[in-house]
């Protein structure tokens, strides 16, 4: 039985973290593979870094060498951290001459190579303490591993069939020889061999295209959460978690707003029905969330509801658009030059409107405003509003589920604003206000999960 086990930034974010990791690791049956994140902070301080414009790395080096070997200090033997601190000041002095040279800077991949570089460190960390544990360990970068990466910097996603025949060059003999790997999560390699992240939250994805890579039995993604849960628990007293879903449910509730996995991470497992095990390494005994290719049982109609915030509605008035279909065509084209996430688009005689989040609408408007001739009458913009997902079995097969779910709404005295339904036959999705967030949330939950504690 192979299993793939991802541990994110806040489980590897201390010493403690570390030793808990290798505990959990190690009481498993079967070969592991090992995934990691940097340890909880780094990445936004390497990004700051970036954003400053600095070119003196001393700071920056001399605080990640204290966060990692301390944390090493604490879980290693004397004999083993003399090893890892050689290994450690070799990689911080790469790093080093990475950010000092100022030529680099240009390079269109050179914020994907410095923003990955804490899961590099924390890899090696990962693997010694592993090492301590008295597993035969061994770290990988992405790039010696070989997972390969395609699309835009910042935005990558895995070639699933590139990284399938590599790696099984790479972890198959490594996994025969009784040995755990552990391997860098958050970015690929492109086809020149350079560094290309997955986006933030990305570790969870690259684990799962191992899975698929190698063909395991299961995945398992630590975090600090139970798993899935039917909502927010800082929005609802009574959230609890879920036991059990499909593969459906939890992309969307991913992708919708759950920020339990990163949402790409579905996409690879579901090929193969590999399962996916969502757990908290603060609390290991806990049975967390299974997630599968079957039907979960489910009696209550929602099985989990889910809010994004910071959005707005851009609509497009044109008379035009019901008769031109390339003007739409264009529009969304427009939209994509933007590289902006759409979360929902709906369509009238004369407009067409789309969900994007706050920080992208100027880039958007600029791309918009470029459209030649006057087919566009005019652009509306409202701003402040929030996408809820509303998750459930099936959910638009049971008859009369969309007028019991606007029910509740109207009893939040929300008004919908947009509705994106019928692309998902297990999820209805909808706009409200942000103010009327918290109460439609709270009236569903409490309508159709279970009472408000």
């Amino acid at each position: 039985m192979i299993t793939v086990m991802k541990f994110g930034g806040t489980s590897v974010g201390s010493a403690e973290g570390f030793r808990r990791a290798a505990e959990i690791v190690s009481g498993g049956e079967g070969s592991k593979v090992v995934v990691v994140s940097a340890m909880s902070g780094v990445t936004n301080y390497l990004i700051s870094f970036l954003d400053s414009g600095e070119s003196n790395a001393d700071e920056v080096i001399a605080s990640l060498r204290q966060k990692h070997s301390g944390a090493a200090q604490d879980v290693l033997s004397e004999a083993l951290l003399e090893e890892y601190l050689g290994v450690l000041d070799i990689r911080l002095q790469a790093l080093k001459e990475l950010l000092e040279d100022t030529e680099v800077r240009s390079d269109p991949y050179f914020n994907d190579n410095i923003s990955s570089q804490g899961e590099r460190l924390s890899a090696v960390t990962m693997s010694y303490v592993l090492r301590e544990a008295g597993l035969d360990s061994v770290p990988l970068c992405s790039e010696e591993a070989g997972i390969h990466a395609v699309g835009c910097p910042g935005a990558g996603f895995a070639d699933l069939d590139l990284t399938s025949r590599d790696l099984s060059y790479t972890l198959r003999p490594l996994l025969e020889n009784g040995k755990v790997p552990v391997i860098t999560g958050f970015y690929g390699k492109n086809g020149n061999g350079k560094p290309m992240t997955f986006g933030r939250g990305g570790s969870d994805y690259s684990a799962a295209v191992i899975a698929h890579a190698i063909d395991a039995d299961f995945l398992e993604i630590w975090t600090d959460v139970d798993g899935f849960m039917t909502a927010d628990p800082r929005i609802v007293d009574g959230a609890k978690t879920i036991d059990e879903m499909n593969f459906s449910e939890a992309a969307e509730l991913a992708y919708f707003g759950a920020k339990v996995l990163h949402p790409r991470t579905i996409e690879p497992v579901r090929r193969k029905h590999i399962p996916v095990r969502v757990k908290n390494s603060f609390n290991p005994r806990g049975e967390g969330t299974i997630i599968h290719h079957l039907r979960a049982p489910q009696d209550e109609l929602l099985r989990s509801v889910a809010v994004k915030t910071d959005l707005s509605i851009i609509t497009v008035n044109s008379s035009e658009i019901a008769y031109r279909p390339r003007m739409v065509a264009s529009i969304i084209d427009r939209i994509g030059d933007a590289n902006v996430i759409v979360y929902a688009i709906s369509t009238s005689l004369s407009t067409i409107a789309f969900l994007i989040h706050n920080n992208d609408v100027k880039d958007v408007l600029r791309n918009l405003n470029r459209l030649e001739g006057d087919e566009i009458e005019r652009i509306d913009v409202k701003s402040n509003m929030c996408l809820i997902c509303a998750v459930g079995d099936n959910l638009l097969d049971r008859c009369g589920a969309s007028a019991e779910i606007f029910s509740k709404v109207r009893d939040a005295n929300a008004n919908v604003e947009l509705i994106s339904e019928g692309a998902s036959t297990v999820s209805l999705n909808f706009v409200v206000s942000m103010d009327r967030a918290t109460a439609v949330v709270r009236a569903l939950h409490e309508g159709f999960i279970g009472d408000l504690q």
